[in-house]
């Protein structure tokens, strides 16, 4: 039997509930699988500030440190967003990616056939869509010096090394290799100097990939291509402000933001987690999509623990619900033939993942 030790770290809002559906998955998927899992749960976000004055315990760091991977809800609310910028909840995720070397954020866009539909596209643009947005997570100018504000003026600054460039670029023509080997690297090099570098290092690491076929897009030009024909892309890799909201854009196109996961990946440890926020004005009333927290725990289960048998089945599993017509609340207009709970959509899910 294969045994692993997972961090769990649910946050605020929905953050718990989503999580526990996710655990509910992967225990069902463990019994028909000759695995087993055990979980520690650990703190993050306003909870942690409300327990112990800190959005990231150092207890949290080593417990995910300690783990195989870690499994994260969603942090933030109303609630916090009057503390000082270094207790506010982002400001302990963003210092948890800095800790952990999680460098790259790895965000799939799949637009369901079920849902086609749900999209704010035509369904002609969106179908077939099934693209990765490999974004550079702990450089580029939100974590760059010199950086402050007086009176008049704020700035920041953009600053990538050689070595940043070349680990992410990596990972993103590793994933090309198992999809359908085609990178486009985004960037800004007519204006930047740092999306220059960018430009000059992508290219020498491609030379180490001679089976994938690179090609360069300008952000402005990727954000409209996005829109107008976004199956023309297959992995879409850059850095840090334009990852952020390209990524944001493309999940979009699957028509709620509750269907999609994500992965951010380092040397030592991985975390997964749903793209959505903690959403507190439903949090309790079990109307929250766990869907995104569920692929989430399959990525885990294919990136970070090498179990592709395993993510097959929960992937099938949650496409054969959709498929069925179980919609949680967010898609109930889309062709439901029953509208779901959150916690009955896991235990749907949960039941398909096990056979």
């Amino acid at each position: 039997m294969k045994r692993y030790k997972i961090a769990l770290i649910k946050g605020d809002g929905i953050g718990p509930e989503i999580i526990d559906e996710a655990v509910k998955v992967l225990d069902a998927v463990a019994s028909c699988c000759d695995i087993d899992f055990s979980y520690e749960e650990a703190l993050m976000g306003g909870c942690a500030y409300d327990i112990t004055g800190d959005p990231l315990p150092q207890e949290t760091i080593k417990i995910s440190l300690n783990s195989d991977a870690v499994l994260f809800g969603a942090i933030g609310g109303e609630k916090w967003d009057n503390l000082p910028r270094e207790k506010r909840p982002e400001s302990g995720l963003l210092r948890f990616r800095k800790e952990l070397g999680v460098y790259a954020n790895l965000r799939p866009a799949v637009v369901y056939d079920e849902l086609v539909n749900a999209s704010s596209l035509k369904p002609e643009v969106v179908e077939g869509v099934d693209l990765m947005v490999v974004r550079e997570l702990i450089g580029g100018i939100y974590f760059g010096e010199p950086k402050g504000r007086d009176e008049n003026r704020g700035w920041n600054t953009m600053v990538y090394t050689r070595e940043e460039i070349v680990r992410i670029a990596h990972e993103a023509f590793k994933i090309a290799m198992t999809r359908s080997k085609r990178v486009c690297s985004i960037d800004k090099a007519n204006v930047l100097d740092v999306s220059q570098l960018w430009r000059e290092v992508v290219t020498e690491v491609a030379k180490e990939y001679p089976e994938v076929e690179l090609s360069h897009m300008y952000v402005d030009n990727a954000a409209m291509q996005l829109i107008r024909d976004p199956r023309q892309f297959d992995v879409m890799l850059t850095g840090n402000i334009f990852g952020d909201i390209l990524s944001d854009e493309a999940s979009m196109l699957s028509g709620s933001i509750g269907l999609l996961p994500s992965a951010s990946v380092g040397a030592k440890i991985g975390v997964y987690e749903p793209i959505h926020g903690s959403a507190p004005d439903i949090a309790g009333q079990g109307i929250a999509n766990p869907i995104a927290t569920i692929a989430s725990a399959s990525m885990m289960l294919r990136y970070a623990l090498g179990l592709s048998e395993a993510a097959d089945k929960i992937d099938g599993a949650i496409k054969r619900a959709l498929k069925e017509g179980y919609r949680t609340k967010d898609l109930a207009q889309y062709d439901a033939k029953e509208v779901c709970s959150t916690s009955e959509m896991g235990s749907i899910i949960a039941n398909y993942a096990a056979k």
